[in-house]
């Protein structure tokens, strides 16, 4: 089925009652008809029917075999980073969410090695795998520098040395992206932001494809939810699913919102810089219709100085200053002080993040009304 009928009906069939929208199993054990008997549910923990609709959904969107829905996305990515031990090493993306380089810090006092690198590099890339290298984790398009990493082509490399590619595919979501089908093993997702879209929720995702490593990292991601209990209730599982019904709908204004916005940045004397994957001049526009079939709605860009940047943020009135992104209200942020203030410095001079920079989460207000607000506020 096409994703806007998947992200509408979801996988449920309907049961006696003929209700068009998903139970919400509000339960955290159920009744045992007998000895050695089950409905196949025995505490929510474990399993929940609101939950398990859920991860259906979004493995059908990811085109994957399994999916795991937790409390947050820091939580989706702390149980991939319970997948390796002591010795092993690890490239991520030098240009990451802040969260996920703090995060690789506690993992590095119980001995796994975190090595960031331009991922965009192949020849770099092949340099840096090792012995001990057991996965390649990518933000693509990254955050919030916007680089477009080839997905298919760090598989081949991850896999030619017995490694793992896991991607985070937040900020296109499995409605433009699907990266398993590219042969990455583990996507992962802070359903917080375009999933949901709404502000409201906070969810993660780890969603396992089909790959020959599969069923065994089924039984470890599968045994890690249970027994930590960061799983997903079932109240915020069902607005999760609610939330999903909508998600082409949002996904495709907000991207077509962004381009525009993204071209009239660039005509703006106050801008020096725009980062946007939907702008032909981006170094990595072709790369990203070869593998995605969007460019999303996250576009940073710098100013011509930080004192403008930081007036900006005061000044705009239907964007909101905040942190987070991807729902249907504008949000804007500043990622030096907010999302990534724990980044390492020679990772923020590597990577050019500095104070002129603003990150851009493009609602689906009408664009005019947006581009007045950044109007006013640059002048």
């Amino acid at each position: 089925m096409h994703d806007f009928t998947i992200e509408v009906h979801g996988c449920r069939q309907a049961d006696y009652t003929g209700a068009l929208s998903q139970p919400i199993y509000q339960s955290a054990t159920f009744r045992h008809p007998g000895f050695q008997q089950s409905t196949g549910y025995d505490y929510s923990r474990c399993g929940n029917p609101t939950r398990d609709n859920l991860e259906e959904t979004i493995a059908a969107l990811e085109k994957g075999q399994k999916a795991w829905a937790f409390s947050s996305g820091m939580a989706a990515i702390n149980t991939v980073f319970q997948l390796f031990k002591p010795g092993d090493h690890i490239l991520l993306t030098e240009d990451l969410y802040g969260g996920t380089v703090r995060l690789g810090e506690i993992f590095a006092k119980y001995g796994i090695e975190f090595e960031y690198i331009d991922t965009t590099d192949l020849e770099l890339v092949q340099r840096s795998l090792r012995p001990a290298t057991r996965a390649i984790f990518i933000e693509t398009p990254s955050n919030p520098m916007m680089l477009i990493t080839d997905i298919k082509a760090l598989a081949e490399l991850a896999h030619s040395h017995a490694a793992l590619l896991v991607v985070d595919n937040t900020f296109l979501t499995p409605h433009f992206q699907k990266p398993l089908t590219l042969g990455a093993d583990i996507v992962v997702h802070s359903g917080t932001k375009y999933l949901c879209g709404h502000n409201d929720i906070l969810s993660g995702f780890l969603i396992v494809g089909q790959s020959p490593c599969s069923q065994q990292l089924i039984e470890e991601i599968g045994l890690y939810a249970k027994s930590q209990g960061a799983n997903l209730s079932a109240q915020d599982s069902w607005l999760m699913l609610r939330s999903l019904k909508t998600l082409g709908l949002r996904v495709e204004k907000q991207a077509a919102n962004a381009l525009q916005i993204a071209q009239w940045l660039k005509q703006q004397p106050e801008v020096t810089d725009v980062y946007y994957a939907g702008l032909p001049e981006h170094p990595g526009f072709q790369l990203n219709r070869q593998q995605a079939s969007g460019s999303g709605a996250m576009i940073s860009f710098k100013v011509r100085d930080s004192d403008l940047a930081r007036s900006i943020l005061g000044k705009v009135k239907l964007i909101a200053f905040a942190e987070s992104l991807g729902g249907v209200e504008s949000l804007i942020t500043y990622p030096l002080y907010q999302t990534h203030e724990c980044m390492p410095k020679y990772l923020l001079e590597r990577t050019g993040l500095d104070d002129r920079l603003l990150r851009l989460s493009v609602g689906i207000e009408a664009t005019e009304d947006l581009i007045a607000d950044l109007q006013q506020a640059f002048r």
